[in-house]
């Protein structure tokens, strides 16, 4: 007999907890500072308008895909073509790779925030280089060694997993997901209020065209499998979990303007507020951790309630970075559970040592013992898991997806499924995208992605 599949229990909550999914360490750490990187404004515009075009014909690709066959996604692509079989298991991949060190990174957050609650964030911003380096090599005591942490935020979001779709995720993703957006428009509100800070609005608002280039697009295209989970299996899984009856165009429309907004608002907190800390030198919008461990605590130290400011703004993030991390870790489970047919228990307990495991090379990676002298192609474990997930399997995922839908089984398959509920008013615009568009776009974007990595280029040069 069949398993009856879990599922949420209306549009409301699949929308809250897709989103919840899609916002997270992407929008708020990445997104501010490509941004800057990629000429503020002009940036800004280019993503807005791959978000409702290209952005929204993949993430609805794979919500589609995800109800129509009700499986997780090594089933769902077999389902479509048997052909395809292997493209579900390099789906599966994504997950699989990036929830270990998400949660590593979820685990510095979680330490940060903690720091700053109680009152700590002068401290570390006095020399916060220092301080950031000695934690992340686990060379402190053992409050500052990055373990702990780690599994502090790896159980709390097998927490959330193991109470199932409608009690554990959906419950979780309805809460944290309002507080989300209030506390984006607080410190939105408190970073635009500081003295100099308009300057980097008008940097971050108003377009200059001539700041335009082949890169900005790329750079905006790439983003967006950072913010919307594409290309990670975990749309395909959501889409399982949603019921026929629900509007999936327009909730695709409700995900799509939670995740922009939250990145927006992002940006929103960080450029102004990094902007007047230094004096407008936008070399202070640094890519990678430094960003958001390094300058961030400095420039929340100079605020008059900066430990507040600091607070929140650290609670938003790990509140961000939870939502996606149990989306992560459910799409993993949800393919185990699928294949193995333990439970959500068992099979949550497993998924949970492995990524236990998995994610102690990315928390151990940067330190001098054994494990941080092992440098797969030059790069820590967590710097290299990255690149391996985000620049290489994800575009090939979302590359042979388009394929399958646009040239294999027909487009038809995915607008049946979507006028299910309602009729399908971006139709032509879809098959256009996913046709022909999104794969050469995509192609672009792995090319990019790896010579940037390499070393080739910067989107910031």
């Amino acid at each position: 007999m069949k398993k009856q599949r879990s599922s949420f229990t209306g549009q409301v909550g699949f929308v809250l907890a897709a989103a919840g999914s899609a916002v997270g360490l992407g929008n708020i750490w990445r997104f501010p500072y490509l941004a800057a990187k990629c000429g503020g404004g002009i940036f800004l515009l280019v993503y807005i308008i791959l978000a409702v075009t290209f952005g929204f014909a993949l993430m609805l690709t794979e919500v589609a895909i995800g109800r129509r066959t009700r499986l997780s996604t090594i089933g769902a692509y077999s389902a479509l073509d048997q052909r395809f079989h292997p493209l579900g298991w390099l789906a599966s991949a994504v997950p699989t790779i990036i929830v270990p060190y998400y949660c590593v990174i979820g685990g510095w957050v979680t330490k940060y925030f903690c720091e700053f609650l109680i009152g700590n964030g002068s401290t570390i911003a006095a020399d916060a280089d220092g301080y950031f380096d000695t934690f992340i090599t686990a060379s402190g005591s053992f409050l500052d060694n990055p373990m702990p942490w780690f599994l502090i935020f790896l159980l709390a979001t097998a927490l959330c997993v193991l109470g199932g779709v409608d009690k554990g995720i959906e419950k979780v993703s309805t809460v944290l997901m309002p507080i989300l957006i209030v506390l984006s428009v607080i410190v939105a509100v408190f970073s635009l209020t500081r003295p100099g800070a308009m300057e980097g609005v008008k940097y971050y608002l108003l377009p200059d065209f001539s700041q335009f280039s082949a890169k900005t697009v790329l750079a905006a295209m790439g983003q967006l499998f950072y913010s919307m989970s594409i290309a990670m299996g975990i749309m395909i899984t959501y889409g399982s979990y949603m019921k026929k009856e629900d509007d999936l165009e327009k909730s695709i429309g409700q995900i799509e303007l939670f995740d922009t907004g939250i990145a927006f608002l992002a940006g929103l907190m960080i450029i102004p507020a990094v902007f007047a800390f230094s004096g407008g030198d936008e070399s202070a919008l640094g890519k990678g951790p430094g960003l958001m461990f390094v300058t961030l605590p400095r420039v929340f130290d100079s605020m008059g309630l900066g430990r507040l400011a600091g607070s929140l703004f650290f609670l938003l993030v790990l509140f961000a970075a939870l939502t996606s991390a149990i989306s992560l870790l459910e799409t993993v489970v949800s393919i185990v559970d699928d294949k193995a047919h333990w439970g959500r228990r068992r099979s949550t307990i497993v998924v949970t040592v492995f990524v236990f495991a998995l994610g102690s090379l990315s928390c151990y990676g940067y330190g001098s013992g054994v494990i941080g002298s092992i440098q797969p192609f030059g790069m820590a474990f967590l710097d290299f898991f990255d690149f391996l997930s985000n620049s290489v399997i994800m575009p090939v995922v979302a590359f042979l997806t388009c394929i399958l839908i646009g040239w294999i089984v027909g487009t038809k398959v995915v607008s049946d499924e979507v006028s299910l509920s309602g009729p399908f008013r971006r139709k032509r615009m879809f098959e256009i995208m996913v046709r022909w568009v999104a794969p050469i776009c995509l192609v672009a974007v792995l090319a990019s992605s790896v010579l940037e990595n390499l070393g080739f280029f910067s989107y910031g040069s």
